[in-house]
């Protein structure tokens, strides 16, 4: 349960994640720098202060490696998703987090699923769909298909980040994931220029970089240390209906019946399971 708090505590704050994007009126690539380069000073100065630094060694190995390269690609790929499908369709790939997470907790730990997890996933991928398809805007074009790819490959990525923490808690987290993300900042920089990056909102552009993301992997990444990876990538799921919402109230973009329906889908399926592992335990 502390496990599951954590995540919800961490989900709730990247919820008005996608409200700031849109606010900070950046390109895919000055906005990936930003919020790169601000999250991994963040984490690797924390990680200093933590004394894990001298813990870096042991992400010099083929698990360590991965960690790194899946916090690289989760912090690389959300925002060119974004720029180049419909916001449905990439947030529909996000969604299958908790597949992947079920998949790669099998594949490389032998960690069983339970029954109860995968109904709840069903159950939460037909409310993700609902509440997505509200406007019928989801046509398939060449951009689109490249948009779902990078959303599928978040997906996979947080998946990967969220298992190999959970099952290698020896692995030093704010390294791993301040030495990713500080990979994606300066990846994305070669490709954008410091009068790009200053030309967005700058308020906004500050608080998803220095506080919400950084904020919410690290209560997500946490997290998927108290519990399995499946549980934490369900409740991310949050993330993908109330931040609509978010954008409602600030930008008055009403939001369909649909997706208020889909929402309450997630959430009562999420609630229902959370109440039946408080059960269990």
């Amino acid at each position: 349960m502390k496990g599951i708090l954590l995540a919800c505590l961490g989900v709730l704050i990247l919820t008005p994640d996608a409200l700031l994007i849109r606010l900070s009126g950046l390109d895919a690539a000055p906005l990936v720098a930003w919020r790169g380069l601000a999250m991994g000073t963040l984490f690797l100065i924390a990680a200093m202060l933590a004394g894990q630094l001298r813990l870096f060694p042991r992400l010099v190995s083929g698990v360590g490696v991965a960690l790194v390269l899946a916090q690289w690609a989760n912090a690389s790929l959300f925002a060119p998703g974004i720029s180049l499908a419909p916001v449905a369709l990439v947030l529909i790939a996000v969604a299958t987090v908790p597949i992947w997470a079920a998949i790669l907790s099998r594949v490389l730990y032998g960690q069983p699923t339970r029954p109860a997890t995968w109904i709840t996933i069903a159950v939460v991928s037909v409310g993700i769909v609902v509440a997505m398809t509200g406007k019928g805007d989801l046509a398939i074009t060449t951009n689109a298909l490249i948009g779902v790819a990078c959303g599928l490959g978040v997906a996979v990525s947080l998946a990967l980040s969220f298992t190999l923490l959970r099952h290698n808690p020896e692995l030093p987290l704010l390294t791993a994931v301040g030495t990713g993300s500080m990979l994606a900042g300066l990846t994305a920089f070669a490709f954008t220029s410091p009068q790009e990056m200053a030309s967005g909102t700058t308020w906004a552009i500050a608080v998803a970089a220095f506080f919400v993301l950084p904020a919410s992997f690290y209560l997500m990444s946490e997290a998927s240390r108290h519990t399995a990876s499946v549980n934490v990538s369900l409740v991310l799921l949050l993330e993908t209906v109330l931040g609509p919402l978010w954008v409602w109230m600030v930008i008055d973009e009403t939001p369909s019946v649909r997706l208020l329906g889909g929402a309450a889908i997630v959430v009562v399926a999420l609630g229902t399971y959370l109440w039946h592992l408080r059960r269990m335990a």
